[in-house]
């Protein structure tokens, strides 16, 4: 039985961050590792509610009660075991997930402080690695039948672990040249580290998976190729169109660009110093992006932004202006705007933000300015209202409130549009939908027979834990569809959203 007390013996707490002067001088993960009195501690706050909100703010519907007390005892094998019941990545999510499970803790209610639940599942994962590692489970007897799958992101890697496991031969296509998707060349080191996906690889591999880099469907394999060679086909091709400003003047100006152009050079260059080859922060055909004593200016507020900050800092930037469309946040949770158990706006500081830079609220660019020659040199912006009309977002310039600031750099970190036109697409047979998307039938298959889809080709740029759920789904129809024996789990169907107030 859980302790009904403990979270009136310990506070929330989290481990220290390493020194700002020290992380922004390498690549490494900020968060150290915690110790185990200090995540015992934070275990022993879950009360095992009578009814876990927590299972419902996590699409994965993880265990977490059950994890939790195994962790308070100490039956730390146990624990591992419970999490990868329903969750096939958690060192990424654990990671990289803003916690929606934290949002819904029943000890949130009333402005309370939730359970680290975050905190407490990246432990687990990582004493799955220290206690014997991650242990491949291949499959007794084979199908016979073979499963492509498009892309080798979270969604795609979960499907294909699922697949595998059930007996299937399964063959993971990736366009770049290394597995992981956003997780490999999006995501910063300081936030994950890739020897992280490459324990994860290794296991798939043991467990029969197959990975073919440097090809790209609709390209180098055409989906008839791919059609005649497996059974069923799964895209999992993300959202990585970025949502542009074309009509802002002097978006042509050299320095402006995509944030996500900036992170992928970024890891570029850390991969390649880890592997001792040299590298410059560049894009692909050779234009400079390194922040490198430059005035860079962010513009965006989401995850994102966030993660272009803390590469700017480590780049050694002259300094960072981070500009953010709406007003700033409430620091907690507005009752009446986001109900408990429902996902906050409130203020998210990230680790980031305290190593640097000047975060500007309720303000928009009106131009970027042009140095002469074709190069930003700043960026004029002024102070806005923004309303809602008629599902219309409405900006409105504030009268005399313009001013520059100095931009060698300007990175758009302003969303996604959906997954990118491509040829795979028109071969399959597949359209996107008015929001850049790829719909789903019921069985998460597309308008295309036999060609399934998940992740953020299917529900637009989303949270890790929804990638990584609508792979295990879609495997599940996937498994369904070409007969196998049993039932896979399905966390979620295609149409099941996050919780939100009616």
């Amino acid at each position: 039985m859980p302790d009904p007390n403990g979270f009136l013996r310990y506070d929330r707490r989290l481990p220290a961050r390493r020194p700002v002067p020290v992380r922004i001088s390498d690549w490494r993960e900020v968060y150290p590792p915690a110790g185990e009195e200090l995540i015992r501690e934070q275990a022993t706050r879950c009360m095992d509610c009578g009814i876990p909100f927590c299972h419902d703010g996590c699409p994965l519907g993880n265990r977490i009660p059950d994890w939790n007390d195994l962790v308070r005892t100490g039956n730390w094998d146990a624990a591992v075991e419970s999490l990868h019941a329903t969750n096939n990545f958690p060192e990424f999510t654990g990671r990289l997930c803003p916690a929606p499970c934290e949002a819904a803790c029943v000890l949130g209610i009333g402005g309370g402080q939730p359970v680290t639940i975050k905190q407490v599942e990246v432990e687990i994962a990582d004493a799955a690695v220290a206690r014997g590692g991650l242990r491949p489970r291949p499959v007794p007897a084979p199908t016979g039948r073979s499963v492509a799958v498009v892309g080798s992101g979270p969604a795609g890697l979960a499907a294909a672990q699922q697949l595998a496991r059930a007996g299937h031969a399964v063959t993971v296509y990736e366009r770049d040249d290394a597995i992981g998707g956003l997780l490999r060349y999006g995501i910063p080191d300081f936030k994950l580290e890739k020897q992280h996906i490459d324990r994860r690889l290794a296991q798939l591999a043991a467990e029969g998976v197959q990975f073919r880099t440097g090809v790209d469907v609709g390209v180098d394999v055409t989906a008839e190729q791919l059609r005649a060679e497996h059974d069923a086909v799964l895209l999992a091709c993300g959202a990585l169109q970025g949502r542009d400003t074309p009509e802002t003047p002097g978006r042509q100006l050299r320095g402006v660009h995509q944030a996500m152009a900036h992170l992928v050079a970024a890891n570029r260059v850390v991969a390649a110093a880890g592997d001792g080859r040299p590298a410059l922060a560049v894009l692909s055909d050779g234009t400079p992006i390194d922040a490198a004593g430059k005035h860079v200016v962010i513009i965006g507020g989401g995850d994102t932004a966030a993660d272009c900050l803390g590469v700017a800092h480590r780049q050694g930037a002259a300094g960072v202006h981070q500009l953010d469309l709406y007003p700033e946040p409430p620091q907690t949770r507005d009752a009446a705007r986001d109900p408990w158990p429902t996902w906050p706006w409130v203020l998210r500081s990230y680790p980031a933000h305290e190593e640097g830079g000047e975060r500007v609220f309720a303000v928009a660019v009106q131009e970027f300015v042009d140095d002469g020659t074709g190069q930003v040199k700043g960026v004029r912006i002024a102070e806005v209202s923004v309303e809602k009309r008629d599902g219309r977002r409405i900006v409105t310039p504030l009268p005399g409130s313009e001013r520059e600031l100095p931009a060698d750099l300007v990175l758009l970190a302003i969303g996604f549009e959906g997954t990118e036109q491509q040829p795979l697409l028109e071969q399959f047979g597949v359209r996107r939908n008015a929001r850049g998307a790829v719909d789903a039938r019921p069985d998460w298959q597309t308008d295309a027979d036999g060609v399934f889809v998940a992740g953020d080709m299917h529900r637009g740029a989303s949270l890790i834990v929804w990638a990584i759920a609508e792979g295990r789904a879609a495997a599940a129809a996937i498994h369904a569809y070409l007969g196998g024996v049993g039932e896979l789990a399905a966390p979620v169907d295609p149409a099941r959203q996050p919780l939100a107030a009616r």
